[in-house]
């Protein structure tokens, strides 16, 4: 009897630690929502810009020209669709990089393992080039269109090798390591062999920015990363069965080729559609599920929508540690924090303590 409510009591204790963390990482989110609306208006209060943003909400008009008209045009022009697009993109690539983790069974796979990173910049860079080789205007649509056409590529090609023949996990991080290997290739000759202001252009969108999404694009991201979540976590209890080995999950009737198949399928639609607009944003599919497991366990029920919530925590103080401290896009201080937390997790793994 003691040990069952001994039991009880870690089950509650553990739940609490779940819905704790889940609430603080919200909480972050909302608060940095704030403080990145501060960077474009640094005269007012986080109070002010919370009202600020809810009178906008609510349709308040402000005198033309006054004070809190440029301040509503300030953050709702340039802050909140960064802000936004950071919350979405980091749902969208915390949902894949859990989802590739356990479709992989290993704590190295992320939403770029399979290459589509690598074609997705093939793609927006290959855009970028040849409207300079043919002296054509570029527009953001141009190369978000190409940049998810060659993201495609990786992914449809890892698909159609699944679905033909056996390939295990190990076998489909291959498969992307050498896709990416030919695409950088291929980016660094149009690289090399461009002029100086192209190779600008498409150096920051490798890189990874929040600095070209506008509110007329926001429907798009955020339909593909909240539908991909949305899968996600209705698959959360089979991605639970692949932790235990494919033949286990097998013996507990789930199809796992089918499965897995299916699963790369909703990871590269999601991942395509975020990267087509921010360009490669490192480490935020690698790192949250990692810090989410390490903290709350194992079940991908739980860990699905805590690294969301947490991934665009991440994001949203990286953008604005991008736009106040360092002067960079965001992709370099994702990877400046990504980083250090990595090898800390790594090294905390090493000693038992590890998420896996």
């Amino acid at each position: 009897m003691t040990a069952t409510v001994d039991i009880q009591t870690k089950y509650h204790i553990l739940t609490m630690r779940k819905v704790m963390v889940l609430a603080i990482s919200i909480v972050g989110v909302i608060l940095a929502v704030g403080f990145l609306s501060l960077s474009v208006c640094p005269d007012i209060s986080l109070g002010e810009a919370y009202g600020l943003i809810w009178n906008h909400l609510i349709g308040t008009e402000y005198v033309p020209g006054s004070q809190d008209w440029w301040n509503d045009r300030f953050i709702w022009n340039r802050s909140l669709p960064r802000s936004v697009c950071a919350i979405v993109a980091g749902i969208g690539l915390a949902a894949s990089g859990v989802m590739m983790q356990s479709l992989m069974n290993n704590p190295l796979a992320d939403p770029y393992s399979t290459g589509i990173s690598s074609g997705a910049c093939f793609g927006a860079v290959a855009s970028i080039v040849m409207a300079s080789l043919f002296n054509a205007a570029y527009g953001d649509g141009t190369t978000i269109i190409f940049a998810f056409l060659g993201a495609m590529i990786p992914a449809m090609i890892i698909i159609l090798i699944s679905s033909r023949i056996l390939v295990t996990p190990a076998t489909l991080i291959l498969l992307g390591t050498a896709i990416s290997y030919f695409f950088n290739s291929m980016i660094t000759y149009m690289m090399v062999t461009t002029d100086a202001d192209t190779l600008q252009n498409a150096y920051i969108w490798q890189i990874g920015t929040l600095d070209t999404v506008t509110w007329s694009q926001m429907p798009i991201i955020a339909s593909i990363s909240i539908a991909g979540a949305a899968v996600v976590l209705l698959l959360s209890k089979k991605l639970n069965l692949l932790a235990l080995g494919d033949n286990s999950a097998k013996t507990l009737g789930l199809d796992v080729e089918s499965f897995r198949i299916v699963c790369l399928m909703v990871m590269a639609v999601m991942t395509a559609g975020i990267v087509s607009f921010t360009g490669i944003l490192g480490f935020v599919g690698l790192v949250t599920p990692h810090i989410v497991r390490f903290l709350v366990g194992s079940d991908n029920k739980f860990v699905t929508p805590i690294s969301m919530a947490f991934a665009a925590f991440l994001l949203l103080i990286s953008d604005y540690l991008s736009q106040t401290v360092f002067d960079v896009q965001v992709g370099a201080v994702l990877a400046l924090i990504g980083s250090p937390i990595f090898f800390i997790l790594i090294v905390t793994q090493r000693k038992g303590r590890g998420m896996y």
